[in-house]
C-alpha cells in the first residue's frame, strides 16, 4: 500500500470531507462572520474601515497595541534568558531531587496564568505579605501592578515552557561535540554560548514564539493587575462586552487586527526558523556530571531559588485555602470553611470543569488520531489543507475565538450561544493541535509494512487501523492528550467569553471570585485546580515510563 497523492472518494476520502465540513462550520464560518462584521456598516450594510480608523486615530486604543507588544517582547526575553540556562543545568549537572524539581516546574508551568497573578497580589499586593514585612521595617518595595508586575507574573508562568523545549533538544546534542569544544579550550560559558546556544537555536525560536503568542494573548493577568497599564486582550474583552446588544462590528476589528498581528508574527518565526533549520541526531546524547565545588554550589542555587519563586505563588494559595478569611481580609485560624463554602456555591463550576474539558477530550483524541492518519498516510491535497487548518487555532488568541463563536453562534438555526456545546467545541479548536502533533511524531515512527501485513491477512482498512496502528499509537496519543487536558482545565480566555451560570467552569469561577473579593473561596478552587493539574501530570509521568516531560 502506497501513498496516495490523488483523493479518492474511499472511507478515509469520506472521513477528509468530514473533517473538512466540520472545520468550515466550527472554525472558519465563525471567523469568516467576525471578519464580515469588522468590515461593514451595521446601519447601512455597506462595507467600510470605519472600525477600523477608529481604533488607529485614537492613542487610547493603538497603545493598548503596543503596550502588549511592550509586555510579550521583555517576557519572552526573561523566559529564554532563565529557562535556557536551567535546562542546560538540569541536562548537563546532577541535581539534588531533580525529579520533585522537574514535576514542579511542570506544575508552575501549566497553571493558569491569572492564579499566579492572583497570588501575587497576597504576596506584593499593597497589602500583601512581602509588602507588609518590608514596611515593618520602612522599607518600601513595588508593589505588583503595572508592566513589571504583568512581566513578572508572565515570565514566571512562561519560563518553564521554554525549559521544556531546551531540554527536549538538548536530549539530541551529541556529547563528543561538548568534549570537543571542552579539548579545545571552550568550556563552561563560553561553550554554553559558542556552542550548545547555536545547536539549539531552531527549538529556541519554537520556544520564542510560543511564549511570545501566549503571553500575547493572556487576557487574565493584565485584567487583575494591569491597572492603568491597558494590554490588547483586555481592551478587546471589555469593548466586546460593552458593545454586546449593539455595535460589535469595532469589537470584531479589534480581533481582527490581534489576528493579523499574531500571524505575521508566526510567519516571521517561521521564516527565521526554516533558513536556520537543520538536524541533530546524538550517538552519545549528552552525559550528566558532577558539578566542581564552586559551580555546584551555583547550580544548586540558581536551580532552587528560580523553581522556588515560580512555584511560591501555589503555596502560598494553597495555604491561604485553609486560613479563616471574610472577603480580602485573612483572619487567625484555619479551616475547611473556604472549601465548604466554594463547594457549597460553585459545585457546579467544579462539576463542569470535569465534565467540558473530558467531552472535549473524547471528541480531540477521536479527531487527533485521524487527522494524525490522514496526514502521515494519505497525503494529498485535501489532507494537506486538514493539516493547515488545523494549526489555526496556534495562532487565534483564545478571545478572539470565543468572540468569533459566540457571535456566529447566536441566532437560528446554529443557535449554540450559552450552551454546554459551545464551550467543548471552543476547547476542541484550541487544543487538537497538541494531541494531532503528538500523533503525528509517533505515527511516523510506525512502519507502514505492519498494517500492510494485516491488510494481506484479510483485515479491512478500518480494522487494521484500530486494531493495528492505533495500539501502536497509545504513547504519543496520551502524551498530546494530557497536555491538552491539562491546558483545558485550566482555559480562561475563550470561557470568560462564553460561559453562563451553568456553563461556569473553576477557572472562570476563581476570576469572578478574585474580582468580587472573596478571596478564601478563590484561593480555594485554584488549590482544587492545582491538585488536577498534579493528578494530571503524574498519570502522564507514569504513561510516559516515569520519563521527563519535555517538547
Amino acid at each position: 500500500m502506497k501513498d496516495n497523492n490523488k483523493f479518492r472518494l474511499d472511507i478515509w476520502g469520506c472521513i477528509t470531507l468530514g473533517i473538512i465540513a466540520a472545520y468550515l462550520l466550527f472554525m472558519i464560518y465563525p471567523m469568516a462572520h467576525l471578519i464580515q462584521q469588522s468590515v461593514l456598516d451595521p446601519k447601512t450594510g455597506q462595507f467600510s474601515m470605519t472600525n477600523f480608523q477608529k481604533f488607529f486615530s485614537k492613542s487610547y486604543y493603538f497603545d493598548t497595541l503596543f503596550n502588549s507588544f511592550k509586555v510579550s517582547i521583555v517576557a519572552t526575553v526573561l523566559s529564554i534568558s532563565i529557562g535556557t540556562p536551567l535546562a542546560y543545568i538540569f541536562s548537563r549537572y546532577k541535581i539534588y531531587g531533580k525529579p520533585v524539581l522537574s514535576i514542579l516546574i511542570v506544575v508552575a508551568s501549566m497553571s493558569a496564568p491569572f492564579i499566579g497573578a492572583y497570588s501575587w497580589i497576597l504576596l506584593l499586593g499593597r497589602s500583601g505579605v512581602i509588602t507588609t514585612f518590608f514596611k515593618k521595617f520602612g522599607i518600601l518595595i513595588p508593589d505588583i501592578y503595572g508592566f513589571w508586575g504583568i512581566v513578572l507574573v508572565m515570565t514566571l508562568q512562561l519560563f518553564p515552557l521554554v525549559f521544556l523545549y531546551a531540554r527536549g533538544a538538548l536530549k539530541n546534542i551529541d556529547n563528543s561535540l561538548i568534549e570537543a569544544a571542552n579539548n579545545l579550550g571552550c568550556s563552561g560559558l563560553k561553550c554554553f554560548f559558542k556552542v550548545v546556544i547555536p545547536l539549539i537555536m531552531p527549538t529556541l525560536l519554537a520556544a520564542a514564539l510560543l511564549v511570545f503568542m501566549r503571553s500575547f494573548a493572556d487576557f487574565g493577568t493584565p485584567m487583575l493587575i494591569g491597572e492603568g497599564y491597558r494590554t490588547f486582550p483586555v481592551v478587546l474583552y471589555s469593548e466586546f462586552i460593552n458593545e454586546v446588544g449593539g455595535n460589535d462590528g469595532f469589537a470584531a476589528a479589534i480581533a481582527v487586527i490581534a489576528i493579523i498581528v499574531t500571524t505575521v508574527v508566526f510567519l516571521a518565526q517561521k521564516y527565521v526558523s526554516n533558513k536556520n533549520a537543520f538536524s541533530l541526531n546524538a550517538l552519545h546524547p549528552m552525559e550528566e556530571m558532577e558539578a566542581k565545588k564552586g559551580v555546584k554550589v551555583f547550580v544548586h542555587l540558581f536551580s532552587y531559588l528560580v523553581i522556588g519563586i515560580a512555584i511560591l505563588p501555589q503555596l502560598y494559595v494553597t495555604y491561604t485555602s485553609f486560613k479563616n478569611t471574610e472577603g480580602k481580609i485573612f483572619k487567625p485560624g484555619y479551616s475547611f470553611q473556604s472549601y465548604a463554602s466554594a463547594f457549597g456555591k460553585l459545585g457546579r463550576s467544579i462539576q463542569n470543569t470535569l465534565v467540558i474539558p473530558i467531552l472535549a477530550l473524547v471528541v480531540i483524541v477521536f479527531l487527533a488520531v485521524l487527522i494524525a492518519y490522514l496526514v502521515v498516510r494519505r497525503r494529498n491535497m485535501l489532507t494537506g489543507a486538514v493539516d493547515v487548518i488545523s494549526m489555526i487555532p496556534y495562532i487565534v488568541p483564545g478571545t478572539v475565538l470565543g468572540i468569533a463563536l459566540l457571535t456566529g453562534f447566536n441566532k437560528r438555526p446554529l443557535l449554540l450561544s450559552g450552551t454546554m456545546l459551545i464551550m467543548v467545541v471552543a476547547l476542541v479548536i484550541r487544543r487538537l493541535p497538541y494531541t494531532i502533533r503528538s500523533s503525528v511524531a509517533i505515527l511516523q515512527q510506525i512502519p507502514m509494512s505492519i498494517e500492510e501485513a494485516a491488510i494481506s491477512l484479510g483485515a479491512s482498512k478500518m480494522k487494521s487501523f484500530f486494531r493495528v496502528t492505533v495500539p501502536m499509537m497509545t504513547a504519543g496519543i496520551v502524551s498530546g492528550a494530557i497536555l491538552s487536558w491539562v491546558t483545558m482545565i485550566s482555559e480562561l480566555s475563550t470561557a470568560i467569553i462564553l460561559y453562563t451560570g451553568k456553563t461556569k467552569t473553576l477557572t472562570v469561577a476563581v476570576y469572578t471570585e478574585v474580582i468580587r473579593g472573596n478571596y478564601g473561596i478563590a484561593a480555594a478552587l485554584s488549590t482544587i485546580l492545582t491538585v488536577l493539574t498534579v493528578a494530571s501530570l503524574l498519570l502522564f509521568n507514569r504513561v510516559n515510563g516515569g520519563k521527563d516531560l519535555s517538547l
